[in-house]
């Protein structure tokens, strides 16, 4: 086996580390790590030095490990990312459709918004700041963020429906007199944590707002 083919098969090795401790909040220990990855307790050991190194995992009480501070400070770096390219696009789409528009972002059951942005030329608008949490299966930005991920049982039929069209739209669900439509953002080999939207209280024909909102999303994902 190639030098490129073993660091590949140890990343892989090391990701699925991650990703048991993630599922197991109170931690594993050497030995139930390597029962749950079907390998030996040697090479777990090689796996969790580096992890540890880099504070993705840290060993606790009575030897389990659980996922390290290092892990919030990595997901904190994208997060800023995603904000800085978000905040760009939304501009552009906030002129171009003439409607304020948001990036939420998923925080466990919750949605919060993270960034708004209001157009510069409009005789009336919504405006709302940012940090305002709602329920992630209520309002189009929530629901956008849920169909970009699989379906779940009892999910909101609206969800499915945004999963196969690509956006989601709400009227009145979180600000009163207000229609929103949203698309996720979609970023390969990752799960869906973030949505854009457009929001307006004048009549409008919401499939046409939701082209645009697609295409800013989708430039957002690219630039991740």
């Amino acid at each position: 086996m190639s030098t490129s083919s073993n660091h590949s098969l140890t990343l892989e090795r090391g990701l699925r580390v991650l990703r048991t401790l993630a599922e197991q909040p109170d931690g594993l220990s050497v030995s139930e790590l390597a029962a749950e990855l079907d390998t030996h307790r040697a090479g777990i050991y090689r796996l969790l030095g580096p992890l540890a190194d880099q504070r993705l995992v840290v060993r606790g009480a009575g030897g389990r490990y659980t996922l390290g501070l290092g892990l919030l400070e990595l997901a904190s770096a994208v997060r800023s990312r995603l904000q800085e390219v978000a905040v760009r696009e939304l501009r552009i789409l906030a002129d171009e459709v003439r409607a304020t528009t948001a990036l939420t972002i998923r925080d466990g059951d919750e949605a919060v918004v993270a960034a708004v942005v209001e157009p510069t030329s409009t005789n009336m608008h919504i405006a709302y700041r940012p940090g305002l949490r709602h329920p992630i299966e209520r309002a189009a930005s929530g629901l956008a963020i849920l169909a970009g991920g699989p379906p779940r049982p009892g999910e909101r039929p609206e969800v499915e429906l945004a999963r196969r069209r690509g956006w989601a739209q709400t009227a009145g669900e979180l600000l009163p007199g207000a229609t929103g439509v949203a698309a996720p953002i979609l970023v390969a080999g990752h799960d869906t944590e973030a949505s854009i939207s457009a929001v307006w209280i004048e009549p409008r024909d919401p499939r046409e707002m939701a082209e645009p909102v697609m295409r800013a999303a989708q430039a957002i994902a690219a630039a991740l």
